[in-house]
């Protein structure tokens, strides 16, 4: 089964780094990253830019309303994700909580559902 870890945090956390933590922070993560591709619970991932350059669509009443920036107030910012393969979510929470922002964010996991098949015409 497929899931999702959403990588939470405060944007301003990465800033009030020294230099040599910002790197202790990247090879956690490419460790992170080498150890999830060679377990095979790696499907995909990315880094978010910062929320600064977010849009948020809504439609309401047939129109199309778009506003700057992420779509509530938060203490936390969704700052990137993987997407990983687990048996159950027992494995993928364990897989959650190595990531390395879990030790001053949070990390959501959830479970993608499947989409069934397309319906024949």
């Amino acid at each position: 089964m497929h899931y999702l870890l959403l990588i939470y945090g405060n944007e301003q956390h990465f800033e009030t780094l020294s230099q040599s933590e910002r790197e202790k922070v990247f090879s956690e993560y490419m460790d992170f990253s080498r150890s999830i591709r060679s377990s095979g619970h790696y499907q995909g991932g990315n880094r978010l830019d910062v929320v600064s350059t977010a849009t948020t669509v809504r439609v309401r009443e047939g129109k199309r309303l778009v506003t700057d920036g992420p779509f509530a107030e938060t203490k936390e910012q969704l700052g990137g994700y993987f997407l990983v393969e687990a048996k159950d979510m027992d494995e993928a929470i364990a897989v959650a909580a190595r990531i390395p922002a879990a030790k001053w964010g949070s990390i959501e996991v959830r479970p993608i559902l499947p989409v069934p098949a397309a319906v024949p015409a």
